[in-house]
């Protein structure tokens, strides 16, 4: 089946934004609304031959009955699921109707009303005189937080409603689960219903301190260099956090993102033999169009988080040309000269945006400036593999897909890529606007030099009023409306 001019031109439109998109039939009847994080990938996956190959029956039909579709754009993947399911209730298509489970949110359920209440997932909340948490749209922070509370509480996770002698004859929980045993009368009923309600006060957001213990671990095991089980820590603080806080996604707090940046600084200081954690990264990127207007940026990060303060701009004054290797090296030499001749410190790690080659031309600068021992890497964009140049190690280093690591090195390239593009984009527009003064009559090379002394850019020109550019040196007012109308584009 051949899709369509209609929607291929659509696909290539598609914003990678939260939404919904609407299927529709040849009629143009909804036959299917759905949600996705990203109305990009979500939607065109819809139309590609593998999917038409190798997905489910069901959806093979649906597929083959997409004559045209419309998307609607949220601010927030829970906003998404929330519009969806309005627009379900709303027109009922027809798959969404022969596809449906009757599933819904998860939500925690303690049954408190129990002598020794327990802790469970369910997906209808009941007049019972349960206690119900949620509903979370992340089924999983919902299951994690369950195991965990269980397990620090000491929760039993038998069925009967008054277990006793007979019940633990059966159940190994007290020692595989962590049961706190109340069957034999290891616990109280009293000491057992007070643990149950510090379960509840925490997924009510009141016990927050409980997860210091977890970030503990977490860094004693990343000390050890456990990363693995690091990992595994982060991930269940994550989803602890979204479970308390019941958002539909996990949004990192800063303290979660500076707890996920020092795990990276410790992966990276193995992976990398440093000698001490890189606390402090710059790295370089290079901005040009068919060599023209090159700059260069550096941002840097602090303890594993950008840190804009510290972020700088070149102009490329020395190299001609689209020839990156050059264009690093001389803003590398330009940025170390100065923090050797000023006695700075030196940051724990520089990083290149690049392969190979602009790795050994920024070495090179490095070495000429008596600055050897200045950790350097590069960082190839296909793979996202870092670039060695040492005696000791050469080659690339694949650092594990989700690793903090991983996070810290490409936050800090894609953030230098964005602010070298930035600078690079304001330069042109200035040159825009100064190519244009040339041609009004009247502006030549020194009342031009003029203007921009007078008023400091071009930017700033471009802000002013017809009166305060009449106020520039040799500037009249007949002048300043010409100045102002050609800025305007009239």
């Amino acid at each position: 089946m051949e899709f369509s001019k209609a929607i291929k031109e659509k696909l290539k439109t598609l914003p990678d934004e939260p939404g919904c998109y609407l299927m529709r039939d040849r009629d143009g009847k909804i036959i299917y609304i759905g949600k996705a994080a990203s109305l990009r990938k979500r939607v065109q996956s819809y139309f590609r031959q593998h999917t038409r190959r190798t997905a489910q029956p069901k959806i093979r039909s649906l597929i083959n009955s997409i004559a045209d579709f419309d998307i609607v754009v949220v601010k927030s993947e829970a906003e998404a699921i929330l519009t969806e399911g309005k627009l379900i209730k709303e027109y009922r298509p027809h798959y969404n109707t022969l596809w449906k489970d009757d599933k819904r949110f998860v939500m925690i359920r303690v049954d408190v009303q129990h002598p020794f209440p327990t802790i469970a997932k369910c997906r209808i909340r009941k007049n019972d005189g349960a206690a119900y948490f949620g509903p979370y749209t992340s089924g999983m922070a919902a299951k994690v937080a369950v195991e965990f509370l269980e397990r620090r509480f000491g929760l039993r996770r038998c069925r009967p409603r008054e277990p006793d002698a007979e019940t633990y004859k059966h159940c190994s929980n007290d020692i595989i689960a962590n049961c706190s045993a109340p069957c034999v009368g290891k616990i109280s009923p009293e000491g057992y219903r007070a643990r149950a309600e510090e379960a509840c006060a925490f997924l009510r957001g009141e016990r927050m301190e409980m997860l210091k213990d977890l970030r503990a671990e977490m860094e004693r095991l990343a000390g050890e260099l456990k990363f693995e089980e690091a990992a595994a820590t982060r991930d269940m603080l994550l989803h602890l956090h979204n479970a308390v806080k019941e958002r539909a996604k996990v949004r990192k707090s800063p303290k979660m993102k500076q707890d996920e940046a020092r795990l990276g600084l410790k992966e990276l200081q193995k992976q990398l033999n440093l000698t001490k954690e890189p606390r402090v990264i710059e790295c370089f990127d290079i901005s040009n169009i068919s060599g023209t207007s090159s700059v260069a940026s550096m941002v840097c990060s602090v303890d594993g988080v950008p840190y804009p303060n510290r972020y700088r701009r070149f102009r490329i004054k020395t190299v001609e040309g689209a020839d990156d290797p050059r264009s690093m090296a001389e803003v590398v030499r330009r940025r170390y000269t100065r923090l050797s001749r000023e006695n700075k410190a030196l940051p724990g790690l520089v990083m290149v945006d690049g392969g190979i080659t602009q790795l050994r031309a920024a070495k090179a600068e490095l070495v000429a400036l008596g600055l050897d021992d200045l950790p350097i890497v590069g960082l190839a964009k296909r793979y996202e593999e870092i670039v060695w140049d040492h005696a000791e190690n050469s080659g690339n280093l694949v650092l594990p897909r989700h690793s903090a690591a991983l996070t810290v090195v490409t936050r800090l390239r894609d953030e230098a890529h964005r602010f070298a593009i930035t600078y690079h984009r304001d330069l042109r527009r200035q040159r825009i606007m100064e190519s244009r003064l040339d041609e009004i009559p009247g502006i030549g090379k020194s009342k031009k030099e003029a203007l921009l002394k007078h008023f400091g850019s071009i930017t700033r020109l471009s802000r002013a009023t017809v009166g305060e550019i009449a106020q520039a040196p040799g500037i009249g007012a007949k002048t300043a409306e010409l100045i102002r109308g050609e800025l305007d584009g009239k």
